[in-house]
């Protein structure tokens, strides 16, 4: 990992983005413009928070996350690669999430936003897990809009597939009055019933544990919120599927406090479950995802 002084040195702007020591000790690239303010930890490249100016917090986090080197955090937006869900005995969405990623760049754009862009690449460590050399690379673009882009670079000489997520953990102030729009009439894999497929009438709404893959779904998806009374939008590219999950009380989560479900809703930018994305020696595949309060 690269030294706190010598990132600020290298990629530090004046007023606006400084690296430090965050919870636990993990580095994190911390941004504060007139727009937005956020935190990106580089284990991970993990968002911890988003907040536009004038508005409340946007992503949720668990009061009991856990910040310590190799282990996920609850909540903000984890990066799920290269695959979602378990795979074997390799544990749950891949290892993007718990490395240190590298600082590749970092700018201000001509609209006064802030633009960090970090990267990780195959090691001995991660072809032992999953034999394939990559090039992984995720700019964040922070401003009254959340920008997310996520590029998977084959650099072997090999095809390769991959699933991957935006793990997006939104923070809500009651999962009972809240509901998604946009997958009405979409058919989802429910994991809560065995992967029985379904098909969706109407608004998503939340009464017991919710985990849903949503397949075709190349549209925006809207979370509704009467009691924080605003509504957050999530458009995207290079995805076809869409999870929602809220783990109810039925799940007892370590790094989550009781009842803390009842703030939090993830809606998830995708590939997943049969929305997989294999890439020939060269080719590349971006992910985006545009999140905005209205």
């Amino acid at each position: 990992m690269q030294f706190i002084a010598t990132l600020n040195q290298g990629f530090g702007i004046a007023d606006c983005l400084q690296f430090e020591n965050g919870p636990g000790g993990l580095p994190v690239a911390s941004i504060t413009t007139s727009q937005a303010s956020a935190q990106v930890a580089l284990q991970g490249a993990h968002l911890l928070s988003w907040q536009p100016a004038g508005q409340a917090p946007v992503l949720w986090v668990s009061t009991a996350a856990e910040f310590a080197p190799g282990k996920p955090i609850r909540g903000g937006v984890p990066v799920c690669w290269p695959w979602f869900g378990p795979l074997a005995d390799k544990g749950m969405h891949g290892f993007a999430r718990n490395l240190p990623w590298a600082v590749r760049a970092s700018r201000r754009d001509a609209d006064g936003q802030v633009v960090l862009c970090l990267g990780l690449q195959d090691s001995d460590h991660t072809r032992g897990l999953w034999d394939h050399r990559f090039d992984l690379e995720l700019q964040f673009t922070i401003g009254p809009t959340l920008g997310m882009a996520l590029t998977t670079r084959n650099t072997g000489s090999t095809d390769f597939t991959v699933t991957q997520a935006l793990h997006t953990y939104f923070k809500v102030g009651d999962i009972r009055q809240t509901c998604v729009r946009g997958l009405d009439g979409c058919a989802y894999l429910d994991k809560v019933q065995a992967m029985a497929r379904l098909q969706q009438a109407g608004d998503v709404r939340f009464s017991g544990e919710t985990d849903r893959v949503y397949l075709d779904t190349p549209g925006d998806c809207v979370v509704d919120d009467p009691v924080l009374q605003r509504e957050i939008r999530i458009a995207k590219q290079g995805s076809h599927s869409t999870v929602v999950w809220n783990p109810w009380s039925e799940k007892v989560m370590a790094d989550m406090a009781p009842g803390e479900y009842q703030g939090m809703v993830c809606v998830e930018t995708c590939n997943a479950g049969p929305d997989a994305i294999t890439l020939a020696p060269g080719q590349q595949h971006g992910l985006r995802a545009s999140i905005s309060v209205l």
